[in-house]
């Protein structure tokens, strides 16, 4: 499958019509239907329902879609890297990020970058731990900043200084919002809603506060 055809596809799928789509891609419409008509050939599965107007998904639609993005995405970097060699330091550096007290720590770090390497730019996206650990392993970004615990192959880590403190969100008129301290005896029987990382609930299971 050429590359080209996924590219049409994605314009397609972002802008849910066609007319617009061939406009993003600087081709004619007709050419455009052509070419997703040989790419739906070529899959045996039709990947638009099509409107008078607008143009939907279908859910092998949506599956190439999810697919298309690690694919083009790993093209992008690709030829970033070959026509970067010999240059100054340049690129674009793709950062998957959870919220946590760290993410100053990285715009600290970053801003030193950016003052060393002003050709260098980078986009952030956040997400959950798991979306992000996804990303990372497909190779679809560069740097992630996690919480542990994280079971993440082969990538090399850092641990930035600030240590990260887990906590209860409770209403102020709970009894364990007077408290400095929360032991698993002050929660227990209580009803709370976790992560479903297996790592964080396991971290709880741990500390005597949910059974597994």
């Amino acid at each position: 499958m050429e590359i080209r055809l996924l590219r049409y596809f994605w314009a397609v799928a972002e802008e849910g019509n066609f007319s617009r789509a061939a406009r993003v891609l600087n081709i004619t419409q007709p050419t455009l239907s052509r070419q997703i008509k040989e790419l739906e050939e070529l899959l045996n599965t039709q990947l638009f329902e099509r409107g008078q107007r607008e143009v939907s998904l279908t859910q092998d639609g949506l599956l190439l879609k999810e697919r298309a993005e690690e694919i083009l995405t790993l093209d992008t970097k690709l030829e970033e890297t070959f026509s970067n060699r010999g240059a100054k330091l340049t690129g674009r550096l793709t950062i998957g990020c959870v919220e946590a007290d760290n993410s100053d720590t990285l715009a600290m770090m970053l801003e030193e970058l950016l003052a060393d390497h002003p050709l260098v730019t980078f986009e952030i996206l956040t997400g959950t731990g798991d979306e992000i650990t996804d990303k990372l392993e497909k190779g679809l970004i560069d740097l992630a900043l996690l919480l542990e615990p994280v079971h993440v192959k082969n990538v090399e880590s850092l641990v930035l200084p600030r240590e990260e403190s887990w906590g209860f969100l409770v209403s102020k008129t709970d009894f364990v919002a007077q408290k400095e301290q929360i032991t698993p005896a002050d929660i227990s029987g209580m009803p709370v809603l976790i992560s479903k990382r297996s790592e964080v609930q396991k971290l709880l299971a741990d500390w005597g506060a949910y059974r597994l």
